[in-house]
């Protein structure tokens, strides 16, 4: 039996080291923003030295940068990924939102979402850390109009149906039950969220009786 090389068990431990550093700073993000947060803030939180965070990354602009990738790797496994499983078309989209409002009420991030953090914080900070948050924001635009496009193409939606202003829609009610969330009643915003997309969804479909009556 061959045993595995050293370089392979070290390689391991970092790739597990630096997971957890990505984790702890996705997480204070979701609540205070990537900007405000210091070397020194994200080690304590990770328990690890300043010292082995910039062995792992040069600066704190790189850093932001795999906190940013990381929370894309988060928000597919948890929430794009379960969503897939749905029947393709109208169904995506809701079981999309649905994912998406369990990730929320879940407590999966103590500020709730990460991207509506950083993209409140970085929408008029021009650099390479809004060119990503632009870059994600664009592509899960694409993703959720596809998906309707399918759904047109199925017959599913009504064909005088906008693309980007059913898109803009979901988006929308995903947006403000993260805030009004933080800021109001948080079972209601959820609730509300939740029914204000079967609505909008019932409304647009052909056949609403594939998705739930409440």
């Amino acid at each position: 039996m061959t045993n595995r090389p050293p370089a392979d068990g070290r390689r391991a431990r970092g790739d597990r080291s630096r997971t957890a550093v990505l984790d702890a700073v996705v997480s204070l993000a979701s609540v205070e923003g990537l900007g405000a947060l210091s070397m020194g803030q994200v080690a304590a939180e990770a328990g690890v030295s300043k010292s082995g965070l910039f062995s792992l990354w040069r600066d704190k602009e790189e850093l932001q940068l795999a906190a940013i990738e990381r929370a894309r790797l988060q928000w597919a496994e948890r929430v794009v990924q379960p969503a897939m499983q749905a029947p393709a078309g109208v169904r995506q989209l809701w079981a999309l939102h649905e994912a998406r409002l369990a990730f929320y009420t879940g407590r999966v991030l103590p500020g709730g979402c990460f991207f509506v953090a950083v993209q409140h914080e970085f929408d008029d900070q021009p650099g390479p850390v809004r060119d990503r948050v632009v870059s994600l924001a664009r592509d899960w635009d694409a993703f959720v109009h596809n998906i309707i496009r399918t759904a047109l193409d199925a017959g599913q939606l009504r064909q005088d149906t906008d693309p980007g202003v059913l898109a803009f829609e979901l988006d929308a009610l995903g947006y403000a039950a993260v805030t009004r969330s933080r800021l109001l009643e948080r079972d209601a915003a959820f609730a509300q969220s939740r029914a204000a997309m079967l609505w909008r969804l019932r409304a647009y479909c052909t056949d609403p009786s594939i998705l739930p009556a409440a």
